[in-house]
C-alpha cells in the first residue's frame, strides 16, 4: 500500500517511526503547501534529509563555528566550481582544512535540523516513494537511529509550544535591556549565549543571527527565550520580509526551475513539475539533467516519442550517458520498435557491464519481440548476474510469460511460485502464474490467485479480464459481465475480445442495441477479428 496522506490526520513522528520499524527504503516527502521537505531512509535509518528553501548552511556552518576559515571555503567552492566532481566536504578534507570527522559531525547536525525543522509542520502532505535515493551528486549521507531523532524531536517540538509564546517569528529583532552577567540576578551564559549575546543589538532579526552565530534555530531561538523570560531582553521590531512563494517568477535560472521541478515531482505534482522543466529546458536547451527528468515525466505518462525527443536533445557527451541509453531503449520499447531498442542496450551494456539490470530491461524487450526462447535465456543470465541478491518482482513476472512462451510451463509456474515467496502481493506475478496454472488445467488455483491480485490497489485489469473469462467458460453470466467491466473501466483499451464476449451476454439477454455498440467497439480495436465481423453482419442484415 501507498505511503502517503494529509499531516493534518498523521504526525510526521508517526510516520518516521512506521517507515524505521518496517525497515524501509526511499524518500519521504513532506509539503507545508509553500515548501519541500525531503527525508531519505535506507532498511530503516535516516541517511539524508533537505528542505528546499532552507539554505544549505554547511559551509557557514564550518566558518562561523571556527572549524575553516572563510578562505578555505572559498577555495573549496572554487575547485569544485571548476569540475572536480568531488564533494565540497571531500575537497576540504584533501586540502586539509579539516578531518574526516569533522564533516560527518557538521553533516549529521545538518540533516538532523533539517528532520526537526520538519517536525514543526501540522498542514500539508506527505509521500513516500519506495527505494528513491538522493538524486545530488554531492549529497552527503549519515547513518542515523529514527528513534533517537524522534525523542529529540518530539522534546524539540513540546519546548516550541512553549517558546513561541515569546518567539511567534523568525523575523522578530531582540535588543538587551540589561547584561544577564551583572546584577543579583546575573545568569551563567551557555556557550549559545556567549556568541548570540553581542548580536542581540535592536537589529539583527532572529533567523540572522542564526547565520551569524553559526548555531541552529532551536538552540538561539531557546537562548533568547531564556533572556526574554526574566526581562534581561525585549522584542523592539520585526523585519518585513516579501512572503515566500513556490512561484519563483521572472528572471529565474534554469537550475532555479529545475530544483522546484524535483520538488513538485516527488510530492506526485507532475503537470507543475513539467511545465517547470520545460521553463529551465528553454533557458538551457541542452541540459542533460533537465531533459532526462523531463524525459522521465513523459514516460510516466507513457507518451514514449517526447521522451525519446528530449533524451535525444541531451548536448555534449552525458547525452550517451548509461542512464540515457537505458531511458532511450525503454521509449523505444513503449513504441514497439524492439529491434532499436535492443541495438540501444546493448551499447548501455557496453559502457557499464557490471550492471545486470541491463539483462532484465533486454530480456523483456525480447519477450515483447516475440522472442520467448532468447528472453528466457537472457533473464536466467540475469539470475545469474545478480547472485544472491533477491530479484525484483518484474524478473518474476516476465520470467513466467517467458518460460511460459517458450514452451516450459512446469518451469514457468515453478519460477511464479518462487516470486511469490518474495513478492507475496504483486499483483503481476499472481496475474501471471495464475494464467500458467490455468493452461494446466489447474482452474482453482488460478482462480485463487486472480481474485487476490484483483484485490490489490490498484488492480489490474488483467486480473478481472481472467475472471471474466473463467465465469465465461463456467456459464456465469453475471459474474464474467461484472468482471470484464471491471477491467475496461480500468483500461478501455484491453482486448476487443472482452467486448466480443460482452455483445454476446447482451444478445443473449436480447439486448441487440448494446450488443452491436459493444461489437462495434470491438471492431475498432481490432478490426481483423472475423468472429466480431460476422457477428456484426449477422446483426445489421
Amino acid at each position: 500500500m501507498a505511503i502517503e496522506g494529509a499531516l493534518s490526520d498523521v504526525g510526521l513522528a508517526d510516520i518516521c517511526q512506521l517507515l524505521a520499524l518496517g525497515r524501509h527504503t526511499g524518500c519521504l516527502t513532506v509539503n507545508d503547501r509553500s515548501n519541500f521537505g525531503y527525508v531519505y531512509f535506507e532498511k530503516g535509518r535516516i541517511i539524508h534529509a533537505t528542505v528546499l528553501n532552507r539554505p544549505d548552511r554547511l559551509g557557514d556552518l564550518l566558518v562561523k563555528n571556527g572549524v575553516i576559515t572563510r578562505e578555505q571555503l572559498s577555495g573549496a567552492m572554487a575547485s569544485q566550481a571548476q569540475g572536480s566532481g568531488k564533494k565540497l566536504g571531500q575537497i576540504l578534507v584533501e586540502m586539509g582544512a579539516l578531518t574526516q570527522e569533522a564533516i560527518t559531525r557538521y553533516v549529521t547536525l545538518q540533516i538532523e535540523e533539517a528532520v526537526y525543522y520538519l517536525f514543526t509542520w501540522q498542514e500539508g502532505s506527505f509521500h513516500f516513494d519506495k527505494d528513491a535515493r538522493p538524486e545530488a551528486d554531492d549529497a552527503l549521507l549519515v547513518n542515523l537511529s529514527a528513534d533517537s531523532l524522534l525523542m529529540e524531536g518530539a522534546r524539540r517540538v513540546d519546548e516550541w509550544s512553549v517558546i513561541e509564546k515569546k518567539i511567534k517569528s523568525m523575523d522578530m529583532i531582540f535588543a538587551l535591556d540589561r547584561d544577564p552577567r551583572e546584577g543579583e540576578e546575573k545568569i551563567e551564559l551557555s556557550e549559545v549565549l556567549t556568541k548570540i549575546l553581542p548580536l542581540l543589538d535592536g537589529d539583527h532579526s532572529v533567523s540572522e543571527i542564526v547565520d551569524e552565530s553559526g548555531q541552529v534555530e532551536f538552540e538561539v531561538a531557546k537562548a533568547i527565550y531564556e533572556l526574554v523570560q526574566p526581562g534581561f531582553a525585549r522584542q523592539v521590531g520585526t523585519r518585513h520580509k516579501q512572503a515566500a512563494e513556490i512561484d519563483i517568477g521572472e528572471g529565474a535560472g534554469a537550475d532555479q526551475h529545475l530544483n522546484l521541478a524535483e520538488a513538485f515531482y516527488r510530492s506526485g505534482m507532475v503537470e507543475d513539475a513539467e511545465r517547470e522543466l520545460k521553463k529551465a529546458a528553454e533557458l538551457d536547451p541542452g541540459n542533460a539533467r533537465v531533459l532526462s527528468r523531463l524525459a522521465l515525466i513523459y514516460l510516466k505518462q507513457r507518451q514514449a516519442q517526447e521522451a525519446y525527443r528530449a533524451l535525444d536533445t541531451i548536448q555534449g557527451p552525458e547525452g550517451l550517458s548509461y542512464a540515457v541509453l537505458r531511458n532511450q531503449a525503454l521509449a523505444l520499447e513503449m513504441m514497439g520498435r524492439f529491434k532499436e531498442a535492443l541495438e540501444v542496450l546493448d551499447a548501455a551494456q557496453e559502457m557499464e557491464g557490471k550492471d545486470p539490470g541491463v539483462l532484465l530491461a533486454r530480456g523483456i524487450v525480447e519477450l515483447k519481440a516475440q522472442q520467448p526462447v532468447a528472453a528466457w535465456a537472457t533473464l536466467q543470465r540475469y539470475r545469474v548476474k545478480l547472485g544472491d541478491e533477491t530479484p525484483p518482482a518484474r524478473f518474476f513476472a516476465y520470467g513466467v510469460l517467458a518460460a511460459a512462451m517458450a514452451g516450459d510451463r512446469e518451469r514457468a509456474v515453478a519460477v511464479g511460485r518462487e516470486g511469490l515467496k518474495y513478492h507475496s502481493d504483486d499483483p503481476a506475478i499472481l496475474v501471471n502464474l495464475g494464467a500458467a496454472l490455468e493452461r494446466q488445467g489447474e482452474l482453482d488455483a488460478a482462480e485463487a490467485l486472480f481474485l487476490r491480485a484483483a484485490s490489490e490497489m490498484p488492480a489490474p485489469p488483467q486480473a478481472h479480464k481472467n475472471l471474466g473469462d473463467l465465469a465465461y467458460r463456467r456459464g456465469d453470466t453475471a459474474g464474467a459481465r461484472a468482471h470484464f467491466e471491471k477491467a475496461i473501466k480500468i483500461a478501455p483499451m484491453l482486448g476487443d475480445d472482452i467486448y466480443l464476449k460482452l455483445g454476446n451476454l447482451a444478445y443473449k439477454e436480447g439486448d441487440r442495441d448494446w450488443a452491436l455498440l459493444l461489437w462495434r467497439r470491438a471492431q475498432d480495436i481490432n478490426p481483423k477479428n472475423e468472429v466480431v465481423r460476422t457477428n456484426l453482419e449477422l446483426l445489421t442484415t
